[in-house]
């Protein structure tokens, strides 16, 4: 079993390190801005209003306060309760001999532990629960991008191992599935039949890609 183990852990750090060696100055500062927390509050938004526009008032404050646990859940589970339990250091961190070889960007190292990654769990979480809330392929489609581009961007800055954002990943899909499942038992709450103004999150997601690859762009361009 620790041989099996050790294998994991050998087979994880080499793929990292494959993908973390494959970087660029226009995505130097690409990748920064899409693994940015705050950068996506319109596309949260945008999410909300889809739910406000299908919903009563009364259903969306439950679904609105179930995403709010759920996030917060999946983020505390994971950097207070598990990190501290495992004790996996960054791979950028400066106390692993690995972050001599690992590309970091703008000197960002995270904190100390990886595993497993709370971007992974909550955007993951977020992105099931839509999925599960809307079960329309555009909208699942879009959710489901975004959560995979922000794994990416975590292995792309060093600060997380492929094993740190599956294992979140996971957590991610599995509470949200728990959240979505016992609300709507409880609360019986029905699926609406047409979903409107499903478009809002495609476009607003499309245009702040945009804006950060004409960012990219343009700051590359200066250098």
């Amino acid at each position: 079993m620790a041989t099996f183990l050790q294998y994991l852990i050998e087979a994880d750090t080499d793929f990292f390190l494959k993908v973390n060696s494959w970087h660029s100055p226009f995505w130097d500062v690409f990748m920064p801005l899409f693994s940015a927390k705050y950068v996506w509050v319109y596309f949260y938004a945008s999410l909300l209003y889809v739910i406000i526009r299908n919903y009563s008032i009364k259903v969306t404050l439950l679904w609105l306060l179930a995403v709010v646990v759920l996030i917060t859940f999946c983020d505390q589970f994971s950097a207070s309760v598990i990190r501290p339990m495992v004790a996996r250091l960054r791979p950028s961190n400066l106390d692993n001999p690995l972050s001599e070889v690992v590309h970091v960007v703008n000197g960002y190292r995270g904190g100390n532990y990886s595993f497993p990654s709370a971007h992974a769990a909550n955007s993951w979480a977020l992105a099931a629960f839509m999925t599960l809330l809307f079960r329309r392929t555009w909208i699942s489609c879009t959710v489901v991008l975004w959560a995979i581009v922000t794994c990416y961007s975590r292995l792309y800055l060093g600060v997380h191992y492929f094993g740190d954002l599956l294992v979140g990943m996971f957590i991610g899909c599995l509470f949200a599935a728990l959240v979505y499942y016992l609300l709507v038992w409880i609360a019986r709450i029905k699926k609406p039949l047409e979903v409107r103004h499903a478009f809002m999150p495609i476009y607003t997601l499309g245009i702040t890609i945009v804006c950060f690859l004409v960012i990219a762009a343009i700051e590359t361009y200066l250098l």
